[in-house]
């Protein structure tokens, strides 16, 4: 898939507070300014590779991208699942993320029921694709290492291929 892989930072926001509350899988979501520069080759729907928060250790996550049909969003978002367990929110902090590669397009649900599974179900991919010696190689990627200390201040940096 053109622009894969995707490197981009920015500083963790308030979504709309249905990931943890209403799906009971939590979800970092990206300020304006990192979802209004993605290019035009990264097609909404959902994505898997590899996160980073703060300075932090590197976990595996999916991210959905687009304006989740199930519930009829009219703003573009990204949303970032962190396949870790945090003990507290990360709000305020500074989330990288590579994208490494695409699971499915995004799609509405007939019920709360079905968008959890598949949700799990992506998740479940995520982890497995994950695994391939390339994916890996991106997690060691200098991205992690490289600005890891980027401030709010700064805003958002976007990296594509690098």
């Amino acid at each position: 898939m053109k622009g894969i892989p995707y490197f981009c930072r920015g500083e963790v926001i308030r979504g709309f507070g249905r990931g943890s509350k209403e799906l009971g899988i939590p979800t970092a979501n990206f300020p304006d300014s990192v979802v209004d520069h993605l290019p035009a080759e990264i097609s909404t729907g959902i994505y898997y590779g590899w996160a980073c928060v703060g300075s932090g250790d590197i976990h595996k996550m999916v991210m959905s991208i687009g304006w989740n049909p199930y519930y009829k969003n009219t703003k573009k978002s990204m949303e970032t699942h962190v396949i870790h367990t945090f003990k507290e929110d990360f709000y305020g902090q500074i989330l990288s993320v590579v994208m490494v590669g695409y699971i499915r397009p995004e799609r509405s649900f007939d019920s709360l029921e079905a968008l959890i599974s598949a949700i799990t179900n992506d998740i479940e991919e995520a982890k497995a694709r994950l695994e391939v010696p390339e994916h890996i190689k991106l997690k060691e990627d200098n991205f992690f290492t490289s600005n890891a200390s980027t401030s709010k201040s700064t805003g958002s940096t976007i990296m594509n291929g690098h």
